[in-house]
């Protein structure tokens, strides 16, 4: 049996991760740690503004596919399993930063003309980052619209809890900072503090391992690039 880790992603994005875990041989056990929810639209969303729509989650691609039927505007993504969710709802101008809201941006400003017009960005109310104002500066007009939820758990499963508090757990994958932060109030709530000595936290970037910096670790690890497979890369450094 393989070293087992703690998956904290929400459930609408797990099924990769899951699947690549299995692969690798890791047993899992999971805490989403932010609820998706997709709130029914008041209206069909008009995008006829647009020159094209940015994605900074898969959550997003999801919510917008909900709100609007058009697959035809270039799609932007932060990385590629956004990426995907795009070509599987059904776009065919698809782009990838492989990476973070950083890359992203670089991204539109190598490929986007500011005076094409906006582009537009649905999104969870609270982000990872201002896209629209990094932006800004280089003239480009990003229209932000909250189309979904992340809202924080307040409770751990309880097998997750016992796992945790038998040391059974070999590492906790981090993806975003408000998952890792979620997870620190919840350590704290369970007074699991002393129980994370022998656990490493594996990080999505130094962002995210800000937020779990003041609970005592085995190890920390950051992912060299801020994507699931250099996340699982550093996963595997610790066998």
């Amino acid at each position: 049996m393989g070293p087992l880790v703690l998956n904290t992603r929400p459930d609408t994005d797990s099924a990769d991760l899951l699947a690549a875990l299995d692969k690798r041989g890791y047993r899992h056990l999971s805490a989403p740690l932010l609820g998706i929810t997709f709130p029914p639209p008041d209206t069909p969303l008009d995008i006829a503004a647009y020159q094209g729509v940015v994605f900074t989650s898969a959550n997003g691609v999801r919510a917008f596919a909900k709100l609007s039927n058009d697959r035809l505007l270039p799609a932007y993504c932060v990385g590629n399993a956004t990426a995907r969710t795009c070509l599987a709802f059904g776009f065919t101008d698809v782009h990838s930063a492989n990476g973070d809201i950083h890359d992203l941006a670089a991204l539109i400003r190598k490929m986007v003309d500011p005076a094409r017009g906006p582009l537009f960005h649905p999104a969870a109310r609270k982000t990872a980052g201002d896209l629209g104002q990094m932006l800004l500066a280089d003239g480009y007009s990003v229209d932000r619209q909250t189309v979904y939820e992340a809202n924080e758990s307040n409770t751990l499963p309880k097998e997750v809890i016992e796992a945790l508090r038998g040391h059974h757990v070999e590492a906790v994958l981090f993806f975003s900072p408000r998952t890792a932060e979620t997870f620190v109030k919840l350590v704290h709530s369970y007074k699991l503090e002393r129980d994370l000595a022998g656990t490493s936290a594996i990080c999505l970037s130094p962002a995210v391992q800000s937020k779990i910096s003041d609970l005592t670790w085995h190890r920390t690890r950051v992912a060299s690039q801020p994507t699931q497979e250099y996340l699982l890369s550093e996963l595997g450094s610790l066998s």
